[in-house]
This record gives C-alpha cells, sequence and structure tokens, in this order.
C-alpha cells in the first residue's frame, strides 16, 4: 500500500499568478482578512527576508514602490481553483482525501501496476499544471507521515524536481536526519520544545524512540507518529470528510460600528451565510448563538463584550429563520455607546437533513416549502454572484471586510472574465 500527498505551492500566490503571468518570477503577497498581515509568501518574498504575519503597514513601503506586489485575500477564486485541483486529482488515483484547501492525500492501493512511482508523481505534477496552471509538489511513501515527510523533501530541495518517493530505503536514511523534529506532520511546537530537552531533533531521533515510553509522556498521537515514521500504518484514510460540529460566521469590521441599524445588517450578512455553509453540507441547526465585542486591546475605548443563544423549536436551515433569531439575540446583548470592532453568528446542535424526522408536538421549521425557496436562492446566487439578498442585510455595507486590494473575480463572475488580445 502507498500514499501520495500533493500539496500545491504557495497556493494563493500562485492563484493570483494563475491570471497574472507578469507576475511570475516577482515577489508576491496576500494579506489576511481586513488587509491585516501576510498569509502567503512566494520564494521572491521569502528571500527578501519578509517573514509570515507581517502587518501591512510594515511593509507598505515595498508596495507602494512596486518592490512587492500585494494582494487582499481572494477567497471565491481561491475555492474554486482548489476544486479544479482536486478535480484533475480524482481522475488521477482510487480515492482522494482532500486534507484543505491545497492538499490532498492519494491512496494508490490497486495501482500496483505502476512500477515507477516517481514516474507517477511528476505525470500529476504536468498534468495539473497543464490543466490548471498551479504547480504543486508530490510526496510518496508507505504512510499517510512519510508521504509528509516526502512532500517536504519535495517543496524544499530542488533537485528532487518536486518528487520524492520514501519507499526507496536510501532516500529515508538521508532525509530524516536533515529534517527537524517539529516539521513532522503530528508533532506540535510545545512538543517539540520538550523533545528538544529530550535530546530528539531530528525526523530520525523520534523514529528511534519508544513509542510505549511516548505514550505515557506525552500522547497516543505521537506514538502513533513513531511509527508511522518507521512505515507502519496508523493513521486510516479518509473518503469523506468529517462531519461538521459547528458553523461559525464572523468578521472584524473594517471600520468600528457604532450604530445598531449598521450591527444588526452585520448578524444578518452572517446569519444568512452560516445558513447557506449549512445546506452545503445538507445539514440542520437547532441552537442559534450570536457574540459581540468591542476592541480588546484599545487603550483609550470602553471595553464590551457579550453572547447570548438559543434553541430552536426544530431543525432549520432556512435562512430567513436563522437570521430572525440572530437579531432577536443581538437585542438582547447589544449596548449603546460602544465602538464595536466584531461580532459573529455561530450554529451549533447540526443534524443530517436526510435524516431529519419531524415532530408532531414540535413547530417544523423546515418544511417542503422552506427547502424549496431556499433552493431557489442558493442557485440563483451561485450562478449571479450573491445577486439576491435580504433587504435587512443592507446595500452599502460600510461596515464590511477591507479589501481595498482584491483581485478581479475571473472564474466566478463574467465581467471579471480576463480578456486576451489576438
Amino acid at each position: 500500500m502507498s500514499y501520495a500527498l500533493v500539496d500545491c505551492n504557495c497556493f494563493y500566490v500562485s492563484c493570483e499568478r494563475l491570471f497574472r503571468p507578469d507576475l511570475e518570477k516577482k515577489p508576491v503577497v496576500v494579506f489576511s482578512n481586513n488587509d491585516g498581515c501576510i498569509i502567503a509568501r512566494s520564494e521572491e518574498v521569502k528571500a527578501m527576508g519578509i517573514g509570515m504575519a507581517i502587518p501591512f503597514y510594515q511593509v507598505r513601503e515595498y508596495v507602494d514602490r512596486r518592490d512587492l506586489y500585494a494582494f487582499s485575500s481572494n477567497y471565491a477564486l481561491y475555492g474554486d481553483i482548489s476544486a479544479r485541483v482536486m478535480s484533475v486529482l480524482e481522475e488521477m488515483a482510487p480515492q482522494v482525501e482532500v486534507y484543505s484547501i491545497d492538499e490532498a492525500f492519494l491512496d494508490l492501493q490497486g495501482m500496483e501496476a505502476i512500477k515507477d512511482l516517481t514516474g507517477y508523481g511528476h505525470k500529476i505534477r504536468q498534468r495539473i499544471k497543464q490543466w490548471v496552471g498551479i504547480p504543486v509538489g508530490v510526496g510518496i511513501g508507505p504512510t499517510k507521515t512519510l508521504a509528509k515527510l516526502a512532500n517536504y523533501a519535495a517543496k524544499r530541495y530542488a533537485a528532487t524536481g518536486g518528487v520524492v518517493d520514501l519507499h526507496r530505503p536510501d532516500w529515508c536514511s538521508r532525509l530524516l536526519p536533515q529534517v527537524p523534529v517539529v516539521e513532522v506532520w503530528g508533532v506540535g511546537r510545545r512538543s517539540a520544545e520538550k523533545l528538544k530537552a529530550e535530546n530528539i531533533h531530528t525526523a530520525a531521533d523520534l523514529a528511534l524512540s519508544d513509542p510505549d515510553v511516548m505514550v505515557r509522556r506525552y500522547s497516543v498521537v505521537l506514538a502513533r507518529t513513531i511509527l508511522e515514521l518507521r512505515g507502519v500504518r496508523c493513521l486510516t484514510f479518509d473518503v469523506e470528510a468529517e462531519a461538521k460540529q459547528q458553523v461559525l460566521c464572523s468578521r472584524t469590521f473594517s471600520s468600528r460600528i457604532t450604530q445598531l441599524q449598521l450591527m444588526q445588517e452585520a448578524i444578518r450578512e452572517y446569519a444568512v451565510r452560516a445558513a447557506e455553509k449549512l445546506r452545503e453540507e445538507q445539514r440542520l441547526t437547532q441552537h442559534v448563538s450570536v457574540y459581540i465585542r468591542t476592541n480588546p486591546n484599545a487603550r483609550f475605548e470602553q471595553k464590551y463584550r457579550n453572547a447570548a443563544s438559543c434553541p430552536l423549536p426544530s431543525p432549520t436551515n432556512d435562512s430567513r429563520v436563522i437570521m430572525k433569531e440572530a437579531i432577536r439575540l443581538l437585542n438582547m446583548i447589544y449596548k449603546p455607546n460602544y465602538r464595536y470592532m466584531k461580532a459573529g453568528v455561530m450554529l451549533n446542535d447540526l443534524q443530517p437533513e436526510k435524516s431529519y424526522q419531524t415532530d408532531l408536538f414540535t413547530e417544523n421549521l423546515h418544511t417542503e416549502q422552506s427547502a424549496q425557496l431556499m433552493n431557489v436562492l442558493d442557485k440563483v446566487n451561485q450562478r449571479y454572484s450573491g445577486a439576491l439578498k435580504f433587504a435587512g442585510q443592507g446595500r452599502e455595507q460600510s461596515w464590511a471586510m477591507q479589501r481595498n486590494l482584491l483581485s478581479p473575480s475571473y472564474t466566478t463572475s463574467w465581467q471579471a472574465i480576463r480578456k486576451v488580445m489576438a
């Protein structure tokens, strides 16, 4: 049995470069919500010594001089490109486990006819580059942890050509002593510091440690990691994503909110988005929570935070019901004369939509008419990029997330389709 881990290189940056080939080999960064701090960097930016999580104001001078090209997070674009990458991978392996927006494990069971796994990895890289346009690294190994380490080497060492197969004993014996223990999948930073105190500095050191001792000192997770490094499969392959236990939609406002009406607009927006997420997952909620807070670090402002929650009579994913309940909760906790920085809507007590059965003694909030209406709403908004909104969500949304450096919606808006001149 073998696993492959396919990981997109500098994914957010690669997505931005996909429609801006003029930025190839140039320093590019992507900022977090409200253009706060750097969350993605190109290799050229790393070479400049600019680290992750650096605030925008510290690199503004580089951006103004065009020594650095900066973008706001364009999650619609990144999500669409990710779906295209995963679609290609599903054609190349029997089973695919989507690990994150830019990573996926491939289960190579049943593909024993492929004798040259390194060549297979290069075929994956070539196809994704040709069909989608995104560069990827491919790590292959007998366990998921070793596949992850192989991917680390594939992206770190240019001589590998972007593909490493750790089925080769010589590669394992050479690589593991070079990998810091903190880079091993399943080892957190705190655990890494403790391991270093025990003279365990590399992946090779960890592989030689006693799993029975480590399970007592640390956790069963670390013991499994040790066995995985030795080639013993302990981690299962999960094709189906684990069902969410909670849906949260929250944002930091681009400017402070001081009016109840604006806060109500924001809460309605978050409630509607949370309900959309529920429907995407084919789930229902029976518990709604709302929270608001000011800036806890503001030295000269009054501080206030509060939350409220309430169960619903029956499960639902109807935006109207969730929005109405969220506004009721907001009105309970909102206080005037504060400068609010952040708010959110949280949905708990989730259950599958398909297995839900009505109760004769309670109000049914998930009716056939409700489901049909929400289905039409979602289809229109998917096709026309959020064209339909509830009146209470507001039109201007001056409080909305700041994204002054946002790239066009190349793949989700007809108006933003890239024009190529002959």
